[in-house]
């Protein structure tokens, strides 16, 4: 190395951003004025490193040749020249400048050289067969198993042959043939093992990486999915209460100057529908701040034994709502208690909005294993925009009903009634009940549908809140 030659640099090399690198020794290396100086250094070091590295081995094995040459058993001389044999350990230490490159050449020469060495009579050992062994440890490292084995059992059945038809006569036996034999079978071994473990740490480098980029993408998702959650909730939760209060609103401002006294029960409502929607803005946005458990939410979640409170809801609207059960009431899941809350929050909302009537029905019917829940107006037709006519832009009721129901395994479908009107009807699954639970459900049920036929013969003209059961 010439003292022009500058060191290896231990900083980085690409200089972080905003501070310039050090100017290099023009005797050092020319860089485009595109490439930074540590840059074209970095690029540079791949290249001469293992070219450095191959000569030094080389020559190294070139000076292990000449005590390889001399070597005899004890007791007798030199019956050939040693140059020979160095001559030939030289062009294979030559060769191995190139065995990166071309693996197969390099250990076919090498091969052919220390075949000549043996039928010139020299003794094989690992000081002569060096170079050979190197050659097939980069071969084992660069090709596939059965490439370095053809080469290995090849140069073995060509060394064991030449060594007994030109070998030293005093050789024992043994040594002719194991001798080649674990020279060239270890460094193939040793190679074919560096190999398979480089082979086993990219593999374990690519799962890494594809485990890091599922990680990702599914953050993604889940980020993408809270965010429609979030969407919906808010879209149900406002969208509602807006509605009522906007009714409200509208009939203050008709009966205040006729009738104070209903005007102001009017605004007492209109105050409570407002403080509901806040109080419910409030425990969706609520979520959001919690880093701890953000599955936990800060008050109940609401589901089916809330419909009768959310009937109500709607009775100054103008609208009367009846709910309906048929069948034995069976538990769903909370997600399914959500889904079906919302859904029917959702379609008396719009019933409000666009259908001309003032009486809807909710109907509850429960089957084995699924439970169909139909929101109807009984009379008059959707006013234009409304369920049935969603404007441009806008439908996202319908789009988070939907949504909602496919998230918990049910399905959604709305549409006009054939005698008018307009119906939004989903299917939603039941929890599959356990034998204690039926044991404990049945005794309940039978007490429950007895006074239900009492009331059975209310009048139709009041408006009823609560569920009965057919």
């Amino acid at each position: 190395m010439t003292p022009s030659t500058p060191a290896t640099p231990s900083t980085p090399a690409t200089p972080p951003p905003g501070r310039r690198s050090p100017t290099p020794s023009p005797t050092s290396y020319a860089p485009s004025s595109s490439t930074s100086p540590g840059v074209a250094l970095a690029a540079r070091e791949p290249e001469n490193r293992p070219r450095l590295v191959d000569t030094v081995v080389a020559v190294a094995l070139f000076a292990c040749s000449f005590p390889g040459s001399l070597i005899t058993f004890p007791g007798q001389d030199l019956e050939v020249p040693w140059w020979p044999g160095v001559v030939l350990a030289g062009v294979a230490c030559v060769a191995l400048l190139w065995h990166r490159s071309h693996p197969r050449t390099t250990t076919a020469l090498t091969l052919l050289c220390a075949i000549a060495a043996s039928a010139l009579g020299y003794l094989l050992t690992v000081l002569l067969l060096a170079p050979l062994m190197v050659s097939l440890y980069s071969l084992a490292i660069r090709t596939g198993r059965r490439t370095a084995n053809t080469y290995a059992f090849t140069g073995i059945a060509l060394l064991v042959a030449t060594g007994l038809i030109a070998g030293p006569v005093d050789e024992p036996l043994v040594l002719k043939l194991l001798g080649p034999a674990a020279w060239l079978l270890l460094p193939t071994a040793l190679g074919t093992a560096a190999r398979l473990r480089g082979a086993y740490m990219e593999a374990v480098q690519a799962r890494a990486d594809h485990a890091e980029r599922t990680r990702e993408e599914e953050a993604r998702r889940r980020v993408a999915e809270e965010r429609m959650r979030i969407a919906r909730d808010l879209h149900d939760v406002v969208a509602h209460h807006l509605v009522l209060a906007n009714l409200q609103a509208g009939a203050v401002a008709r009966q205040l100057p006729a009738r104070p006294a209903e005007a102001a029960a009017l605004v007492t409502e209109l105050t409570g529908t407002t403080a509901s929607a806040l109080r419910e803005l409030k425990v969706t946005v609520g979520l959001l701040r919690q880093g701890d458990d953000p599955d936990r939410p800060l008050e109940p979640t609401p589901g089916l034994d809330r419909l009768p409170e959310l009937a109500a809801s709607f009775v100054n609207a103008g609208l009367a709502v009846a709910v309906i059960a048929a069948g034995e009431a069976r538990p769903l899941s909370a997600g399914a208690e959500l889904a079906a809350y919302r859904i029917v929050q959702e379609a008396l909302t719009n019933v409000t909005k666009h259908a001309a009537v003032d009486t809807a029905v909710v109907r509850l019917t429960y089957f084995s294993d699924r439970l169909r829940i139909t929101v109807t107006n009984d009379a008059g037709t959707a006013a234009p925009g409304g369920p049935s006519s969603p404007r441009p832009g806008g439908g996202y009721g319908l789009i988070g009903m939907r949504e909602r129901a496919l998230l918990v395994g049910g399905h959604l479908r709305v549409g006009p009634r054939a005698h008018g009107g307009f119906e939004v009807a989903t299917e939603l699954p039941l929890l599959r009940p356990s034998p204690s639970s039926a044991l404990s459900s049945s005794p309940a049920s039978a007490p429950s549908s007895a006074p239900s036929s009492a009331p059975s013969s209310a009048p139709s003209s009041a408006r009823p809140v609560h569920p009965r059961r057919i």
